[in-house]
């Protein structure tokens, strides 16, 4: 939000649990926070409130742990990916002043073109680019815990037409929609609402996922395509993007469009919450069990997550391109990284380490990737959500990830750092 990213999760019906204001309010309250896209459903750690302290303290290259293992040549296709779009955006909390990144990220696409850098380059001179261009620099929080999660885009079966089959339908964006918070500070704004709807001239709360599943937005046109299972499309929703195979073979995709602009609450949290998993047990296959084991529950869980994520339809992907993200670029499987865009400014290179965080047999995390993408749960100064890519492989990844990390941002050369 999914956006995805996404958002960096699920859904539900009437009948289920307390309806006053009062309850939905403690249920927001124990919410878990992972998100979008795995993403915010399984994260049982409190996140820093927006305008925690931050403060940059610069290292050697040679100082960073990993750096000489790690493949840049992912990082730097990410990276131009950013390039070619521009419109980097965020950063108004950072100790350093986000014009001056934004012209130093632009002043490097300039001078990765000089080089003739591409997607073909090599790791020399992806890494030799990434020291020369940028400073690293550790971030320090007056209270460090950061934490990283994972996301994923969905594979799914659709049709275009109602059936018995598909029933579930996913919408599109509504004209009477109204933002009335940029998608790259949606974290920030997660305690009150980021959009509403325009009525008499005023602007009023928007139809809650339970009002819209109960037909609130019904015969106005807005469907996009149908899904077989509620439940693959709340994940859907939490992840913000899917593919979706038709039953002609087609694959069609479709991405963020909006949300209905509710907090964001984690059902994962819910049962947590109430006994049901401790929080060692919750990921998101245990989720996903669950929800399918107890379906009117289940719909009732879901929709005490009050989000709901409008989509829209994309182009056909080419190879190695996920979904695109909240910086408008195609995502990099393993390379792009959703952040707190009230911290750092979309398109900057970001290396995150956790040393319990192992990938493809490797013990630990240490990776340089682009933040290109937000979620209404990855809030705080060392807040990640990693993309692990499409399908059930990167599913099970992003279900598995949340773990402890930390973060040296790669500012470029030419930024004032107090």
């Amino acid at each position: 939000m999914p956006t995805s990213r996404r958002r960096r999760a699920p859904s539900r019906p009437a009948g289920y649990g307390p309806a006053s204001a009062a309850c939905a309010a403690l249920v927001l309250i124990l919410v878990l926070t992972v998100f979008h896209p795995a993403r915010a459903m399984l994260d049982n750690r409190k996140v820093p409130a927006p305008g925690q302290h931050m403060a940059f303290r610069e290292t050697d290259f040679a100082e960073i742990p990993g750096w000489s293992e790690d493949d840049q040549r992912g990082a730097l296709k990410a990276f131009l990916r950013s390039c070619r779009k521009g419109g980097w955006k965020g950063g108004k909390t950072s100790p350093v002043a986000s014009a001056e990144v934004r012209q130093g990220l632009a002043a490097a696409c300039a001078e990765a073109a000089r080089r003739g850098l591409s997607e073909r380059s090599t790791l020399v001179e992806a890494r030799q680019f990434f020291e020369s261009a940028f400073r690293a620099y550790h971030v320090d929080t007056a209270k460090p815990d950061g934490f990283l999660t994972g996301y994923y885009e969905p594979e799914l079966e659709g049709s275009l037409t109602r059936s018995e089959a598909y029933r579930v339908p996913i919408l599109k964006r509504p004209d009477d929609l109204v933002d009335l918070v940029d998608r790259s500070l949606h974290a920030s704004a997660n305690d009150r609402l980021a959009a509403g709807r325009s009525e008499g001239g005023k602007v009023v709360p928007y139809f809650t996922r339970q009002e819209i599943e109960d037909g609130a937005l019904d015969g106005r046109g807005l469907t996009l395509l149908y899904l077989k299972d509620p439940v693959d499309a709340f994940f859907m929703h939490v992840q913000g993007s899917g593919r979706i195979r038709l039953a002609d073979g087609q694959v069609v995709r479709i991405g963020y469009a909006g949300k209905n602009g509710h907090p964001y609450t984690s059902i994962g949290g819910v049962l947590v919450s109430r006994g049901i998993f401790s929080r060692e047990e919750m990921s998101l296959a245990t989720l996903r069990g669950w929800l399918d084991a107890h379906p009117k529950e289940g719909r009732e869980l879901m929709q005490l997550n009050r989000s709901y994520i409008f989509f829209q339809m994309y182009g056909p992907a080419r190879d190695g391109e996920g979904p695109v993200g909240a910086s408008g670029v195609a995502l990099t499987e393993g390379r792009s990284l959703a952040v707190d865009a009230s911290y750092h400014v979309l398109g900057t290179p970001i290396y995150a380490m956790s040393p319990t965080l192992g990938v493809a047999g490797r013990s630990g995390l240490n990776r340089l990737m682009i933040a290109q993408d937000v979620g209404s749960a990855i809030k705080g100064p060392e807040r990640g959500d990693i993309f692990w890519g499409s399908g059930k492989a990167a599913e099970a990844l992003a279900g598995e990830t949340k773990h402890p990390g930390s973060f040296i941002v790669l500012l470029p050369r030419g930024v004032t750092v107090p």
